[in-house]
């Protein structure tokens, strides 16, 4: 099992967007020409609902939910054979917190530029933004598909 705090790992934020599927293909191409493994991590948190009637539903469950997103974006980029330096968790937490956390002893964070949430029209979401900002290592904002 790999330490999620060694040095020698590229982060990587995943939400199942499209930018963050992404930006696993960019750690895979990027991870051996750094000796690096890959540390593919969904955040989860409850979410603040002011004025919900009734609450969250009680069959809800978020950690599950994180579960399928990373199990079902790890399969769509790498079907399966994964790469052997590749290690997948969820974790509970806003996911820029989480993120930094993750990633402040390690080669490179790599993100996504949009999420599946906020506005569209924006060029970098909240989390890529705070990611780019306030990392101890260097981050990759992925824009688009890689070729």
């Amino acid at each position: 099992m790999m330490d999620s705090n060694s040095g020698n790992q590229i982060v990587v934020g995943v939400d199942g967007s499209e930018a963050s599927k992404a930006a696993l293909k960019w750690a895979a191409r990027l991870a051996p020409s750094v000796g690096a493994t890959i540390h593919a991590i969904v955040a989860w948190e409850y979410p603040i609902i002011f004025g919900l009637e009734g609450g969250l539903p009680l069959d809800w469950k978020p950690d599950q939910v994180a579960k399928e997103i990373l199990n079902a974006s790890l399969e769509e980029v790498f079907g399966k054979v994964r790469p052997t330096d590749l290690q997948g968790s969820i974790s509970q937490g806003h996911p820029t917190f989480v993120l930094l956390d993750a990633s402040k002893d390690a080669e490179m964070l790599i993100v996504g530029s949009r999420g599946l949430g906020g506005f569209a029209s924006l060029l970098l979401g909240s989390v890529s933004s705070a990611c780019a900002e306030h990392a101890k290592c260097p981050v990759l904002v992925v824009h688009g598909e890689t070729k």
